[in-house]
C-alpha cells in the first residue's frame, strides 16, 4: 500500500508544476479565440485525453524509445526548453490584442470542423503547449524508476496510470472553466495574466534547457 500511495502522489505532483495548466489556461483562451463555449468544452476534453495518453507513454515506453535511438535524457531536456521559451517569448512580445486570438477569429469565426477540431486539439494544444518536451522528460524519468519486481511494478503502474487520470482531470478542469477565469479577472486581469503566464512559461523553458545542460557539462567533466 506504501509503494501505491507513494506512486500515486508523485506523479501529480512532479508533473503538474511544469505542466502548469493554470498559467497556461490564458494562452488556451487566447489561442482559441471567441470558440462557442459546447466546442470550447469538447476541445477541452481531447486536450485532457491527448495528454493523459501522451503522459502514459511517456512514462512506459519513453525511455525504451529513448535508447533505442540512442538520445538522453540531457538533450531532451535541452530540446524541450529551446522550444518552451521560444513560445514563451512569443507570446510575451505580443504587442496589442494577442496575434494567435486575431487569427483564430478570423478564419473560424468562433466555429472549427469536426477535423480540425480533432487535429487543433494534438497540436499544439496537447503538444507542445500543455505537455511539453519538458514535461515528457520528466514522465521518462519517472518511468525509469519503475521497480524491476513484477508485482511492485504493476502496483507502480496503477498508481502511476490513475496519478496521471487525476492529473488529467486537472488539465481539464483548467481548460473549461479558463473562460469563466477570464470572466472574473475582466479584459485587463487576463492580459496582465497572460503575459504573466507567458513569462513563466519563458523561465521553465529556461529552466528546462538549463538543467540539460547542467547534465551535459557533467558528463563531460566525469569524462
Amino acid at each position: 500500500m506504501i509503494i501505491f500511495f507513494k506512486a500515486l502522489i508523485v506523479v501529480p505532483i512532479t508533473l503538474l508544476p511544469i505542466l502548469n495548466p493554470i498559467a497556461i489556461a490564458p494562452i488556451f483562451l487566447s489561442m482559441t479565440g471567441p470558440l462557442e463555449p459546447p466546442l470550447a468544452n469538447r476541445l477541452a476534453k481531447r486536450i485532457a485525453l491527448n495528454c493523459f495518453f501522451l503522459l502514459i507513454g511517456a512514462i512506459f515506453v519513453g525511455s525504451y524509445v529513448l535508447d533505442f535511438f540512442g538520445i538522453s535524457l540531457p538533450i531532451v531536456r535541452v530540446a524541450g526548453g529551446v522550444v518552451v521559451a521560444m513560445a514563451g517569448w512569443k507570446l510575451l512580445n505580443d504587442q496589442g490584442q494577442d496575434n494567435l486570438r486575431n487569427s483564430v477569429a478570423a478564419s473560424h469565426g468562433g466555429t472549427w470542423s469536426r477535423e480540425e477540431l480533432r487535429k487543433r486539439s494534438f497540436y499544439p494544444f496537447s503538444f507542445p503547449l500543455t505537455v511539453g518536451p519538458g514535461t515528457i522528460a520528466a514522465s521518462v524519468t519517472l518511468g525509469t524508476q519503475m521497480p524491476h519486481k513484477p508485482v511492485d511494478w504493476i502496483i507502480t503502474g496503477v498508481a502511476s496510470l490513475l496519478g496521471v487520470l487525476l492529473t488529467s482531470l486537472v488539465i481539464y478542469l483548467c481548460y473549461r472553466f479558463a473562460r469563466n477565469m477570464e470572466r472574473m479577472l475582466g479584459d485587463v486581469g487576463a492580459i496582465v495574466l497572460l503575459r504573466l503566464s507567458a513569462f513563466i512559461l519563458l523561465c521553465i523553458g529556461i529552466e528546462i534547457g538549463w538543467a540539460g545542460v547542467s547534465d551535459l557539462l557533467g558528463d563531460l567533466k566525469l569524462r
